[in-house]
């Protein structure tokens, strides 16, 4: 995909737009600091396309992509300046017990797939592609979990933008010519107290949610708590509803107790779901906080940012400065969309959200 807008050829998008396959890997790493490390690094990011090519040419009915990206402090020793304009570490939040933890995370490799095992081939394919260069920070494989549902008993996505709205949600216009057509994503790994929550009744966690359970309609204002997770996390700026897009997937270990939900939220300015981790975690006002997450817990937290594989196609192992990468790039910039649209939904649940009034 392109982004469209410009009379010069627009930057080629990483396939961050896409339907919700049956399975996923999340696969974040660190990269080794010294010079043969980074150059793995480089070459990955250049010959990533191809890997997905190789494996995904087994079926390829599979629908096998994967996006990768890249941190803050990453960036730096990878690429060098220009930066961009918002990449920056991820911002920890602690309110009385809810912490919202930043861990490490360098590159962080999406894997989406109809079939595990295509998923499963390419995160082995990449971690050898590393080896000696990059440790693992964090492995999750994802599933889809009945009518996308997550493990609350929720449904997740409903609210997703979609089509060229989607396209405007996440993907960097001429707000940041040099990294057009990139993106930025924040992901968490969450773990739910499911003997709590089952021991709720279906209306008070419907209460929690803001929407009802079976047939996931949202809850009417009027009967909808402030401190619903759906009303603390619709972000609007000058009266429109900012989107974003969501990819979130179920995960667990049944014989361990762990049962949770990934998400990983894409958006064309990471202050978006910024504001809504405030919103949840510190309350809006501060003290009306998530009443969701008396229930589940972050235990990861990283932010990165998405360069457009046209970025990706330029590097190599010696990488030359982003600076050369970029220049074309800007006068390609698309002009930034009119009227973004952008869901400022946490995702768990998939809920659409409204600001306390």
């Amino acid at each position: 995909m392109t982004i469209a807008g410009t009379s010069s050829p627009p930057p080629i998008v990483q396939a961050v737009v896409r339907p919700l396959t049956r399975a996923a890997i999340f696969l974040v790493v660190t990269v080794n600091p010294d010079d043969a490390s980074c150059a793995k690094a480089r070459s990955i990011c250049g010959d990533l396309a191809a890997l997905v090519r190789s494996v995904g040419f087994r079926d390829i009915d599979g629908d096998l992509s994967c996006v990768i990206g890249v941190g803050s402090e990453a960036w730096d020793r990878l690429f060098g300046p220009p930066r961009p304009k918002e990449l920056h570490p991820f911002r920890e939040i602690r309110a009385g017990a809810r912490h919202a933890v930043s861990t490490p995370g360098d590159l962080i490799f999406h894997i989406r797939a109809e079939r595990m095992d295509l998923c499963f081939e390419l995160a082995t394919q990449i971690m050898a592609s590393l080896a000696g260069a990059a440790s693992p920070a964090d492995e999750v494989q994802g599933f889809r979990y009945f009518d996308d549902r997550d493990l609350l008993g929720f449904v997740d996505g409903t609210e997703n933008p979609t089509d060229r709205a989607a396209s405007d949600a996440v993907y960097i216009g001429a707000d940041d010519a040099a990294f057009a057509g990139g993106s930025y994503v924040i992901v968490q790994k969450y773990l739910h107290d499911l003997p709590g929550w089952n021991g709720l009744s279906t209306e008070t966690q419907e209460r929690i949610i803001g929407r009802t359970k079976l047939a996931d309609i949202e809850l009417d204002d009027a009967v909808k708590p402030t401190f619903a997770h759906n009303a603390l996390n619709t972000i609007e700026v000058d009266g429109k509803e900012v989107k974003i897009v969501r990819a979130n997937m179920p995960f667990g270990a049944v014989a361990q107790g762990e049962f949770g939900t990934y998400f990983i939220g894409y958006a064309r300015s990471p202050r978006t779901i910024e504001q809504m981790l405030d919103n949840m975690f510190v309350g809006n006002p501060p003290g009306n906080y998530d009443r969701l997450l008396d229930f589940s817990r972050a235990v990861t937290g990283a932010l990165f940012f998405v360069p457009s594989a046209t970025f990706l196609d330029g590097v190599g192992a010696d990488a030359p400065p982003a600076a050369a990468m970029t220049a074309d790039v800007c006068a390609a910039a698309p002009a930034a969309p009119k009227s973004p649209s952008r869901d400022g939904s946490l995702g768990i649940g998939s809920l659409k959200t409204r600001a306390p009034s």
